[in-house]
């Protein structure tokens, strides 16, 4: 698909400085550009090249300047960043608005179907499920009963939903992520095995929440796990029983949040941080990666380590760690001297 430099300066809310006609079909970086591609322009150090890419349409900013000849045609707008980003959730729009549903897809009679939804083909759809307006499922996707899917949620394919979750409008699911599945409960018993306790809730997910390829997000032993709005959570990320995510918090990758742990709102939390059950961690808290979190935390605390303290106070007796070798044979030659007074 093209379009031309007038129609995407109008989405942007651009101007046009060159061929308001000329055409593009692709994206592209800067350094990168090619006849028939678009590419922007944000941060300087990149400036040099935009006078010499091939890429057709260029989008910078309107505080640029330009100190050589340029070939390709310009948009400017206010910002080339956010134009571009804006450009590209058009551009993803268009490419993932399949409609339609494909062959060997199974779906029961008694899920009600919203307007304009594709189902890829081999996926499953149980009964009593509700699939809102442009939900878009792709291939090999399981949907268990009394599943409710809001609309413009997309499902990418291997997603697996357990019976009873619920996920709200505007998700992104990406591939191989399980929703649903059993909490780790299990009881000890007399001779030292373990008995299964039963999880009998559910997963909700709100709205504008995405999770990356490969996590996992357990049922509520009862009740719910929750995922409030706007969280985005990174890949291979587990989530267990109960655990809470509140607004706008953001999770990168293998990190571990035990059961029943309630993480607050704008929450900002690095990769591979293991954080252990039945606490309470505050809004606006910001926990470095591979940290340990094993205590309550307050808001807007900084937290580095394992187990994790406040990170200026780590980055401190880091400086220190470090000399250790160096402390332990200074002591141990004022004992040896001390021994031969």
């Amino acid at each position: 698909m093209k379009f031309k430099a007038a129609d995407i300066a109008q989405l942007l809310q651009g101007t046009v400085k060159g061929d308001a006609n000329v055409e593009v079909s692709t994206l592209s970086k800067i350094e990168e550009g090619k006849e028939g591609s678009i590419s922007f322009l944000a941060n300087p150090k990149y400036e040099n090249f935009i006078y010499t890419t091939q890429a057709s349409i260029v989008i910078v900013s309107k505080d640029f300047v330009a100190t050589d000849s340029i070939s390709s045609t310009l948009i400017v707008v206010e910002d080339a960043y956010q134009a571009f980003t804006q450009l590209l959730q058009h551009y993803n729009t268009i490419k993932n608005n399949k409609v339609g549903i494909e062959e060997y897809s199974k779906i029961d009679s008694s899920a009600e179907l919203g307007k304009d939804i594709y189902v890829g083909s081999f996926s499953y759809i149980g009964a009593n499920v509700f699939i809102g307006d442009n939900v878009k499922i792709y291939p090999n996707v399981s949907i268990g009963d009394n599943v409710t899917i809001e609309s413009n949620t997309v499902l990418h394919s291997g997603v697996q939903v357990y019976e009873g979750c619920k996920i709200g409008k505007n998700c992104i699911i990406h591939s191989n992520v399980v929703i649903g599945s059993d909490g780790f409960g299990f009881a000890p018993t007399a001779d030292g095995s373990f008995e299964k306790i039963p999880q009998i809730g559910n997963v909700v997910i709100e709205d504008n929440v995405e999770v990356g390829s490969g996590s996992t997000i357990d049922r509520a032993t009862m009740g719910s796990t929750i995922i409030k709005k706007g969280v985005k959570l990174d890949n291979q990320i587990q989530v267990a029983h109960n655990v809470q995510i509140g607004e706008n918090t953001v999770i990168a990758s293998q990190s571990g949040i035990a059961g029943s742990t309630k993480i607050g709102r704008n929450c900002m939390i690095g990769g591979q941080v293991g954080i252990v059950g039945h606490l309470t961690i505050g809004d606006f808290v910001q926990i470095q990666a591979q940290s340990g979190v094993n205590a309550d935390v307050e808001s807007k605390s900084q937290l580095y380590g394992s187990p994790a303290i406040d990170a200026s106070s780590f980055r401190k007796s880091y400086v220190h760690f470090r000399k250790f070798p160096e402390i332990v044979k200074r002591i141990d030659k004022l004992e040896k001297e001390n021994k031969q007074k």
